[in-house]
């Protein structure tokens, strides 16, 4: 069962506590998925085009190379590496928390309980760019529930 997040946020638990039941009924190749849809959404909100970012780029690849059997854990892990390499050399921090949400969406591939620290990570950039403002941290969290919910069904 999901326990509470690992990183210190401002948090809807009744919204997250839903997410995380179905998070445990999902699939990891629909749970990487979520996950790379949600590090694109946080890139989104940030106006950060990661296809002008090798390192991003290629770890969403390697990614959706491992969801089709492709690619290796091994190179989803090192993947992930990277990007928490551009997380750990950036001076903002909401850049560099978004990096951490694309960090381990990336490396969801290697464990699917990255994709829950990256869904946590994505309400830490919520928090940033609000001032922790419970409304947009909600928003986010149905956004995030809604996309799985939509994921999941996609793929049935």
């Amino acid at each position: 069962m999901l326990t509470k997040p690992k990183i210190k946020i401002v948090d809807n638990s009744l919204i997250r506590a839903e997410i995380a039941k179905l998070y445990e009924i999902t699939n990891k190749v629909n749970l990487a998925k979520w996950s790379l849809s949600l590090a694109k959404h946080i890139l989104l909100l940030l106006d950060l085009d990661y296809e002008r970012v090798d390192v991003i780029r290629d770890g969403f690849q390697v990614n959706v190379m491992w969801q089709s059997d492709k690619a290796r854990m091994h190179d989803v892990r090192q993947a992930g590496f990277k990007v928490h390499k551009l997380a750990r050399d950036t001076n903002n921090i909401v850049y560099q928390t978004a990096l951490r949400v694309v960090g381990q969406a990336v490396g969801s591939g290697h464990m699917r309980e990255h994709s829950l620290v990256a869904f946590d990570y994505a309400i830490k950039v919520i928090g940033l760019i609000s001032n922790n403002d419970l409304d947009s941290i909600t928003k986010e969290r149905i956004w995030q529930l809604e996309e799985l919910r939509k994921i999941i069904k996609i793929n049935q």
